[in-house]
């Protein structure tokens, strides 16, 4: 299994001088990310998509020997589009922006992993992330409860043939490790508390 973390992006929600996975909790949030798939012992190698939006990152992620894959930048979907379409591995792809991610979370996530299944998202439930004081853009019913997605999934590239039409699974994890994402400079001071 390959792990894949998305680390291209603008971080535009944030209205930042800087780029947001460089912020720090304790340490730059990308390397919590990085870290927790290092040292949960469960890919055969970690890659991270950058773009020209994040070239300090970029930097950061080098020095710290993580292979980078390079995309235009153009959107999520595309650049992960470009990438799985090059590999026919199975995937756990996560967002670079959650900050409290370990090797324990990310052991269970991949106990998970279904070779039958295309494309399997890991999901919070809204009222989980309420009561975490987090609120997110991108959600979806799922066992008659709103959802909102973590920025994490299980992918079988290999059975992937176009981005258009997948059949999606989910995974309900309640777990904070999962849910803290960081999208906006609240959700930051948040962190600050946890």
């Amino acid at each position: 299994m390959i792990g894949l973390i998305m680390a291209g992006g603008k971080g535009t929600r944030m209205n930042l001088g800087n780029e947001k996975l460089l912020l720090k909790y304790r340490k730059p949030i990308i390397l919590h990310v990085v870290d927790s798939l290092k040292d949960s012992n469960c890919f055969s190698k970690i890659f991270a998509l950058t773009s020209s939006n994040s070239p300090n990152t970029k930097k950061l992620l080098q020095e710290n020997n993580i292979e980078i894959f390079n995309t235009n930048g153009i959107g999520y979907v595309e650049d992960l589009s470009l990438v799985l379409q090059s590999t026919n591995d199975s995937v756990l792809l996560t967002s670079g922006d959650l900050p409290l991610l370990d090797s324990e979370i990310i052991k269970n996530i991949v106990k998970h992993y279904n070779p039958e299944k295309i494309w399997t998202s890991i999901l919070v439930t809204n009222k989980f992330l309420t009561r975490l004081g987090l609120e997110s853009d991108y959600s979806i019913n799922y066992n008659n409860e709103v959802c909102n997605y973590t920025g994490i999934s299980l992918i079988n590239a290999n059975k992937i043939n176009s981005s258009k039409n997948l059949d999606q699974n989910y995974i309900l994890i309640d777990d904070k490790r999962v849910a803290f994402n960081l999208n906006t400079k609240q959700d930051y001071e948040l962190l600050s508390t946890t």
